[in-house]
């Protein structure tokens, strides 16, 4: 294993006491704009999505021993199937459809707990992980490239200028900071442009002076209704993508892997990551929030800060279930401009793809072999021009869709004739072993 210190605080490291809010604040203010624009779109509360992200987290934490920093937050996999239950079985319907989200990867996590995750290995080499990873943060560019440019539809070049001012602000503190200030540099990029957006006229300071301090969210507790009765229409149609996350999920444990040196696939399991990820979904489809994942946000601010501490995740999640009740600072967070999102978006989502090109490096890929070439190839372009398969109102998008083909071509494609086994095996990362 390799002994070399690549990071500021381990994943069991405690901060002290200014540290830890300012790391924690940072990963919230990080995943937010994200988190409360599910509910916006499919018409939940925002500030029940806010609360259920944290307990989601705090019960993920559990399951997995405090082994994997992961936070959870709402899940756009599942915006279009809920925006349609809204329109027909309402909330109640949407709730069923999230709890049986939920009750898929307890099933499965179960199953696995009997079979073993031994297969990963053979179904994921780093020829398969490597481009997945690289997938994972360059199919969010365009969503960071239209929150950073596009006003209601048009095209702002305030809106840009602002993007990148917060993008090369962020740069900035990271590079030039130290001491405390420099474990927080997205937080502070934020905050900076957050205060340009309001010089420039973007943010509605009066809707903030007008706001309550202090508001319970709207919870929906499931079966508490009259007249309850399973909606098996909205059940049916959100339990399959449960389906399509998982292999989300299994992309996101590899991301965090690789930046660990640890293999969360054998400790603590995929059986408890899974059961995480599912009791997460149960607590939010409970509470009438929208279904929840782990975030790619968190995972690029780790990757940057080298901050890996379970701890400052723990953190952010009772901010998070804090600022839920906090009318007025939700308001704030929820005027963040979509700029400042887009330009910090720039580098939270390279620094992913990054990773995952670091991937191929370390295990030193041969690209010259054309296996290696072909399976990279497909991976890359179906999944960043996110090609899907859709039947019905069920769709299989461009992550997962590149994740299976991916594992197919790994498995199906001869290896080269030339290639020797024992050599292949060098290729897998030490720490795995």
């Amino acid at each position: 294993m390799n002994q070399k210190k690549d990071y500021v605080l381990g994943i069991h490291d405690r901060p002290t006491p200014l540290k830890w809010i300012g790391l924690s604040l940072q990963h919230m203010f990080s995943m937010f704009g994200s988190t409360v624009i599910v509910p916006l779109l499919v018409g939940l509360s925002p500030s029940i999505a806010l609360f259920a992200s944290g307990i989601g987290t705090l019960l993920h934490v559990l399951i997995t021993k405090g082994k994997i920093p992961a936070y959870m937050g709402s899940s756009f996999a599942f915006v279009t199937p809920m925006m349609a239950l809204m329109k027909t079985t309402g909330i109640a319907g949407v709730s069923q459809g999230v709890v049986a989200v939920g009750l898929v990867y307890v099933i499965v996590a179960t199953i696995i707990s009997f079979i073993g995750s031994d297969w990963i290995d053979k179904i994921l080499p780093p020829v398969v992980v490597g481009p997945i990873v690289m997938v994972i943060g360059l199919s969010l560019a365009g969503s960071a490239a239209q929150n950073a440019m596009m006003d209601h539809g048009k095209y702002s070049l305030v809106f840009f200028g602002i993007a990148m001012a917060t993008l090369f602000l962020a740069i900035f503190f990271n590079v030039k900071l130290k001491g405390f200030l420099g474990l927080i540099p997205i937080l502070l990029a934020i905050v900076c442009g957050y205060l340009i957006s309001v010089a420039c006229g973007l943010v509605d300071i009066h809707a903030i002076v007008a706001a309550p301090w202090f508001k319970m969210p709207p919870f929906h507790l499931i079966g508490t209704e009259r007249g309850f009765k399973f909606d098996w229409n909205a059940i049916l149609i959100m339990a399959p993508i449960a389906f399509v996350t998982m292999t989300e999920h299994m992309g996101h444990l590899m991301v965090l892997g690789e930046m660990t040196h640890k293999d969360f696939f054998k400790d603590p399991g995929l059986n408890r990551t899974l059961a995480g990820d599912g009791a997460a979904s149960l607590a939010a489809g409970i509470l009438g929030g929208p279904a929840v994942t782990s975030y790619g946000e968190n995972i690029g601010v780790m990757a940057i800060t080298k901050v890996y501490s379970v701890w400052v995740i723990v953190g952010a999640a009772i901010f998070a279930m804090i600022f839920a009740f906090v009318n007025k600072l939700n308001v704030l967070i929820m005027q963040m401009p979509l700029p400042v999102i887009g330009g910090i978006s720039f580098l939270l989502f390279g620094t992913i793809a990054a990773n995952g090109a670091k991937v191929m490096i370390d295990n030193k890929l041969d690209m010259d072999k054309k296996r290696n070439l072909m399976i990279a190839s497909v991976i890359l372009v179906i999944g960043i021009g996110n090609a899907y398969i859709q039947i019905g109102s069920f769709q299989f998008t461009g992550v997962a869709l590149a994740t299976v083909i991916g594992i197919v071509l790994n498995l199906l494609l001869p290896k080269d004739e030339h290639d020797d086994p024992d050599l292949e095996d060098q290729t897998i990362d030490p720490v795995k072993k």
